[in-house]
């Protein structure tokens, strides 16, 4: 027996030992883990004045900044997701917004902000905007200013909640203290404690593990059985901010607009001429004024006699202005500075009062990518002389694509008056391939598109009164635009056949001489009907037309029947 002890205590032991590793095995996988996460890795924090950003119940992209107790949005998280009216002035240093009769504008770097209707100047007790590098940042509590949100600073480790909506959401209360783990798991790294009583946001529920929000924007999952049965919730909303009214000054019946091209001030006495065949047009629009440097001036073919003589016919006179008729313009120059852009507006202004016109058609054509944002800041400034003088505002633009979705025609038809489709030049000189100048695809799809970001009693469509004779000569493809005339005469002169294209709603001839191939889509009266039923269906503001002089009479018969149309 004393020789067998050693053995049962060896053995003993061994059991003992064994069942102490079993047991710490079975404790390890129920036990909870006390492990924390790392919440500057969690939030993806970068420095100490990085605020990463949950907006909503999920964390964004884009982080914040806290600069001396204050938080700070770069430019673009403005823009996205609380309002773009903001404008950067890089060459000047300002920050501006524009509202229906006035311009705010604060020099970046100081607390200062002016009013352009107010003669003294207010103040903010913090710095309203500031640069990083060449990053603009903004104050939160300045764009809380012109936008309806609400915020929460939490620091250790630095973060913010941000509503920009308040719908209803389902809660439910902590039973028992707790933690907030990184995944659904008793394993995965605690983030946060969570108390007795606590409210939480529910946002995924699962089997034994729901995904939560806390009270102070941490995300992760707690216990099925820590929490209450959930309950539905809605805050209260922010509604510090009012939208302001941009009052348009649009008019009660629809708009027959003909484009007058005039190349001189001679050509002011060809009106008489080019209106003596049309019927029911309501507004001229002269193409008066061009840009003619890159310090905001422009030449000008107004005469006085010109509108007199067009009130006297019941028109009314939209001068035009281009950026394309004289050499050398560049329009991101002409319209980024605030200085440059004022002096521009000012003269347009003053131009259009002393000529006693009714409005200005703005036709910037080819803008540049970094000028989309100076060009609609400057359709926003003109919009206030114009609305304070009873000026009819238009902006001419191309049918939408996504290379000109800069130019804003949502903010146009909030700012502007009318928004009016250049429905046209579908394929152009220097096109690759020969093609209808506005097919009527192209033409509902340009309305359709555009009606989707403008109401409708603000947009135009305008129409071609020219077609493109087309030649074709191996890969070489060349066109020249020419009036209705003509092209009927091209027609007859070449004995050419007509027939009509349902997928163009066109009329198509064709014929070839030598190693030429010619094509031709014509606009004509039954084109153009066509397209006004279009602009029919879509219940739009009205029709324009270029140019006058390209048209045949009959055309006129078919326009003013869409003019009488309710």
């Amino acid at each position: 027996m004393k020789k067998l002890m050693p053995v049962l205590i060896a053995i003993v032991l061994i059991i003992v030992v064994a069942g102490i590793g079993f047991g710490a095995k079975i404790a390890e996988k129920y036990s909870y883990s006390k492990e924390r996460a790392d919440l500057t890795e969690y939030f993806g924090i970068t420095g100490s004045d990085d605020v990463p950003i949950i907006m909503q119940n999920e964390q964004i992209e884009e982080h914040a900044k806290l600069w001396d107790g204050v938080c700070y949005f770069d430019f673009a998280t403005v823009h996205k997701y609380f309002n773009d009216r903001f404008y950067e002035d890089k060459k000047e240093g300002l920050l501006l917004y524009t509202l229906p009769n006035a311009i705010v504008s604060v020099p970046i770097g100081t607390t200062t902000v002016k009013v352009s209707t107010e003669s003294a100047e207010g103040s903010r007790d913090y710095v309203i905007a500031k640069y990083e590098g060449d990053t603009l940042y903004v104050a939160a509590d300045f764009v809380k200013e012109y936008a309806n949100f609400s915020y929460a600073l939490y620091t250790e480790p630095n973060h913010m909640q941000v509503y920009t909506q308040w719908g209803e959401r389902q809660l439910a209360t902590i039973t028992k203290d707790t933690q907030l783990r990184y995944q659904g798991g008793i394993k995965s790294d605690i983030l946060t404690d969570v108390s007795e009583g606590d409210k939480v946001i529910i946002l995924e529920q699962m089997e034994t593990w729901t995904k939560v929000k806390t009270g102070d924007a941490f995300i992760g999952y707690v216990e099925n059985k820590k929490l209450s049965e959930p309950f539905a919730d809605t805050p209260a909303p922010v509604t510090d901010y009012v939208e302001p009214v941009y009052e348009s000054n649009t008019r009660d019946h629809k708009i027959n607009l003909a484009w007058h091209a005039v190349a001189g001030v001679a050509g002011n006495d060809t009106l008489s001429e080019v209106m003596a065949q049309t019927k029911s047009i309501n507004v001229i629009s002269p193409t008066w004024f061009a840009l003619s440097d890159n310090a905001g001036n422009f030449t000008s073919y107004a005469t006085a006699e010109y509108v007199t003589q067009a009130h006297n016919m019941g028109l009314e006179v939209w001068g035009l202005v281009d950026n394309f008729t004289n050499e050398g313009i560049d329009t991101y120059e002409v319209l980024a500075g605030t200085t440059t852009r004022t002096y521009l507006i000012n003269g347009l202004i003053d131009t259009a009062l002393a000529y006693d016109l009714d409005g200005i058609n703005i036709d910037f054509e080819n803008i540049s990518l970094d000028a989309g944002e100076p060009f609609i800041e400057f359709i926003r400034e003109l919009s206030i002389p114009c609305r304070q003088h009873g000026l009819v505002l238009s902006v001419d633009n191309y049918v939408p694509m996504g290379y000109t979705s800069h130019y804003n025609r949502k903010e146009q038809g909030v700012v502007a008056d009318y928004v009016i489709i250049m429905g046209y030049d579908e394929h152009y000189n220097g096109s690759e391939t020969a093609g209808s100048v506005a097919s009527i695809n192209f033409v509902e799809k340009g309305i359709a598109d555009t009606v989707a970001e403008v109401p409708a009693n603000k947009v135009i469509n305008a129409i071609p009164f020219y077609t493109r004779i087309w030649e074709t000569n191996g890969t070489t493809v060349s066109s020249q635009a020419v009036g209705m005339e003509l092209a009927q005469q091209y027609i007859s002169d070449h004995g050419i056949d007509i027939s009509w294209d349902e997928v163009t709603c066109q009329n198509y001839g064709e014929y070839q001489s030598g190693s030429s191939y010619y094509q031709l889509w014509l606009e004509d009266a039954d084109s153009i009907r066509v397209k006004l039923n279009i602009m029919s269906k879509y219940g739009i503001a009205g029709v324009a037309e270029w140019k006058l002089g390209f048209e045949t009479a009959s055309i006129w018969d078919v326009i003013e029947e869409y003019m009488n149309q309710p």
